[in-house]
């Protein structure tokens, strides 16, 4: 039996509200890539390049983290809707604040230097 047939049909407001939820995490993640490819390309004569080379691939794969993530929240919510279980914890939001506080040091230490 696959998971989406298991249990009862949640009501509807339930799973779209569930589905917004996974579209602005995915909005999100492709802010972040498009932010990593941004600063990549303008950064191309910035000093020192390593610094803006790692931040890009920081915003890179924390962006594929978190469209990995926001599927996995949407589908754990689903099954704990389906099946009237409280909704599982996530671990987004603790990846999100962590790189934020991650990329500031990096900015401050390298640029905040200069």
């Amino acid at each position: 039996m696959k998971w989406h047939e298991e249990g009862e049909e949640p009501d509807y407001r339930f799973s779209l509200a569930n589905e917004r939820t996974f579209l602005a995490w995915s909005r999100t993640a492709l802010a972040l890539l498009a932010g990593g490819v941004a600063l990549h390309q303008l950064a191309l004569h910035g000093r020192p390049q390593w610094a803006f080379d790692l931040a890009a691939a920081l915003l890179a794969v924390l962006s594929g983290l978190l469209g990995v993530g926001a599927y996995v929240r949407w589908r754990g919510n689903e099954i704990a809707l389906r099946n009237q279980r409280p909704l599982p914890r996530t671990w987004l939001l603790p990846l999100l604040a962590g790189s934020v506080v991650v990329l500031s040091v990096l900015a401050t230490a390298v640029f905040g230097l200069q």
